[in-house]
């Protein structure tokens, strides 16, 4: 029996790969999370229960490694950004645990919307974007622009400058990037890539409503241009495994790069709906398991709508932690 570690049940993209895993008779899904009010948690019988401490918390990484050793874990997914980089860092310490995460390096350059601009300039259309400063302030922009924290998920810290003034104002802080506003429709992009790189399956869709950075409604689509630039876009960071790709268009009708997500997104049920169960497929990738040349998918709609999970007060999983980090993508 395998057993795989899920951490960040409370979050969207938590539920979603603990779901898909649950699906595999030969899989032992455990749940982690720092909040014991996490509804994934209770998906998993309560034996396979864990809390964790929060992400950024210098004992995190050694909760985590401790709890796959104890539990003798051989496949951990993390679904929780600020969690990736650190666990990334020591993944030799987990032993015998496979990380199926992106390589560090990839994950450097993938939270890093600026040095994810430079490396994707060559392989894909990237917005003209400039860290905030002199090198801002000397670009010739046509406003409005946007500007946006170099790191950081979802809408968080993002604003529109409408002229040159609201620019100056902003002074010199390089942990900004300004931006060309992109116009046109937006789209999501779930990649998955093989162990080289092959990109085997990019599933674009929409993000009809979104909801707290989260997609509540969309479709899969077919579209040659989104999955071309969205591999493209795998390809230049050197993806392994799962991410998601946001994309745009341009003025002129071109598929542009907003960010990568290096981790699976909350609206994965989509995905795996449309015909690629990229949880299941990533846990074969970690496992040394052979995956198809290529996973076709097709075209599906979803609405989401809550789900009450009732419970016995004494199951809930006390902690002293109060709130999430997860968001999606």
């Amino acid at each position: 029996m395998i057993r795989v570690l899920v951490t960040g049940a409370g979050g969207p993209a938590g539920v979603a790969v603990i779901r898909s895993l649950l699906s595999r008779a030969d899989v032992e899904v455990y749940a982690a999370d720092m909040d014991g009010w996490a509804s994934g948690l209770y998906l998993v019988p309560a034996e396979r229960r864990r809390i964790v401490p929060r992400a950024l918390d210098p004992e995190f990484v050694n909760a985590v490694i401790s709890l796959c050793g104890a539990d003798s874990t051989n496949v951990l997914f993390s679904t929780v950004d600020s969690e990736l980089p650190a666990l990334a860092a020591r993944r030799l310490e987990l032993g015998a645990t496979v990380l199926a995460a992106p390589s560090l390096e990839t994950l450097e350059v993938t939270l890093d919307k600026f040095a994810l601009s430079e490396r994707v300039g060559s392989a894909a259309r990237v917005p003209t974007t400039r860290l905030v400063g002199e090198a801002s302030r000397a670009e010739k922009w046509d406003f409005p622009i946007i500007v946006k924290p170099r790191r950081g998920a979802g809408s968080r810290g993002v604003r529109v400058v409408h002229d040159r003034a609201g620019l100056d104002a902003l002074g010199d802080d390089t942990s900004l990037i300004a931006q060309e506003l992109l116009p046109g429709d937006e789209y999501s992009v779930d990649v998955l890539a093989n162990a080289v790189g092959d990109v085997i399956a990019a599933v674009p869709r929409t993000r009809t409503r979104v909801d707290s950075g989260v997609s509540i409604a969309g479709r899969t689509v077919k579209n040659e241009e989104l999955e071309a630039t969205a591999s493209a876009v795998a390809r230049a960071v050197g993806l392994t495994g799962v991410a998601n790709v946001q994309l745009r268009y341009d003025s002129n009708g071109a598929a542009a790069l907003l960010e990568v997500n290096p981790r699976f997104p909350g609206a994965m049920p989509l995905t795996i709906a449309a015909g690629v169960d990229m949880p299941s497929l990533a846990l074969d990738l970690a496992l040394g398991l052979p995956l198809p040349a290529h996973i076709d998918f097709r075209e599906v709609a979803n609405v989401r709508f809550l789900e009450d999970v009732f419970l016995d007060p004494s199951e809930i999983l006390f902690s002293e932690n109060a709130a999430h980090d997860e968001s999606d993508g």
